[in-house]
């Protein structure tokens, strides 16, 4: 067995160690009631950040595990993991998606999320939406209440009008910390992601991203989402790899459920997220496998990394970038959130 690290180590950051692979030492055929992995962005994260800034952020980590670990326990769905993981992370501002999330280059916020089911394949996702709290929610009305995959910018706030989906003015998502982040990449005449380091914004490394949630819940079905701000000082219409089925979020009961975070462009240009349920399925490797695979052979360094888990309920967790905020939990009792490698 792996030696299992309390959150409270983690908080007081009295420990320095983290993974990026968390697979059981298990008999081949072991197979976990449920697991859930999730993300809250990948890219350079100083270790030289504030102790305080630290611990808030693995508490907000902490609370979205204890959260889905908790629904899945109980018996609830993955698909209702995954929702209710990524709106509890969409309604903290810490990260880039929902409340707190960036600017585009208009001193707006658009919105992007995705979410598929894998026992049959059903996804949903919006981009470019304006006036949706909980963007993951909308994303899952397309799935199940429409005939569709995805909805963009008028056509998905029209849809939301279709639904009893919470809506807010667009000033809801705004932060006084984004709105001096879009000052500096304007300053910088930089379009970045919101977790870049090469932005050339001296001392401001405190930009986290995308945030995602892969799950397996007990009647053996997984489920995948993800949601994001998009990229500072973006154009508007700029659409990322988080709505977009197989780049950014992909889920198969044959194989796995991924959630991404990074450079969407390259995200896209490598459907990353089904890349790595591919591989798992037609070369027959293992989750940690395929997901290294991709990330650190078909991607450049730095690019970003994913959250996944596959049919068995095996969690990895991979990326090089400096650092992902991730957390992963399952029934054999890992509970366990991480910044650094």
């Amino acid at each position: 067995m792996i030696l299992l690290l309390t959150a409270g180590l983690w908080l007081t950051g009295s420990c320095d160690f983290e993974t990026t692979e968390i697979e059981e030492p298990m008999p081949e055929n072991h197979k976990k009631d449920f697991a859930i992995a999730l993300h809250g962005g990948a890219g350079v994260i100083s270790r030289d950040i504030d102790p305080e800034v630290r611990d808030n952020y693995l508490s907000s980590l902490e609370e979205a595990l204890t959260l889905g670990r908790d629904l899945l326990a109980d018996g609830g769905s993955s698909l209702d993991a995954v929702e209710a993981v990524i709106r509890h992370m969409e309604d903290d501002d810490r990260f880039n998606a929902g409340r707190g999330a960036v600017f585009t280059s208009e001193e707006k916020h658009e919105l992007d999320a995705s979410i598929m089911s894998g026992f049959d394949l059903n996804a949903g996702a919006v981009t470019g939406v304006r006036t949706v709290k909980n963007p993951i929610s909308l994303a899952r009305k397309v799935m199940e209440e429409s005939q569709h995959v995805m909805f963009a910018g008028d056509g998905a706030e029209q849809f939301a009008d279709e639904t009893n989906i919470e809506r807010v003015a667009n000033s809801y998502f705004s932060t006084e910390r984004r709105r001096e982040q879009l000052q500096q990449a304007r300053d910088q005449a930089a379009v970045m992601l919101d977790h870049s380091g090469d932005s050339g914004l001296k001392g401001k490394r405190d930009r986290y991203s995308t945030v995602g949630v892969a799950a397996l819940d007990r009647d053996g079905n997984l489920a995948a989402g993800t949601s994001t701000g998009g990229m500072t000082n973006k154009k508007p219409g700029r659409v990322g790899d988080s709505p977009v089925i197989a780049a950014g979020t992909y889920a198969d009961n044959n194989s796995c459920a991924v959630s991404a975070t990074g450079h969407g462009e390259k995200f896209i240009r490598n459907v990353v997220a089904y890349q790595i349920c591919a591989i798992m399925e037609y070369q027959g490797l293992s989750l940690a496998e395929a997901a290294r695979s991709v990330i650190h052979e078909k991607l450049d360094k730095g690019d970003g990394g994913i959250v996944a888990v596959d049919k068995q309920g095996n969690v990895t967790l991979e990326f090089s970038t400096a650092g992902m905020f991730r957390g992963a939990a399952d029934s054999d009792g890992l509970f366990e959130v991480a910044i650094w490698d």
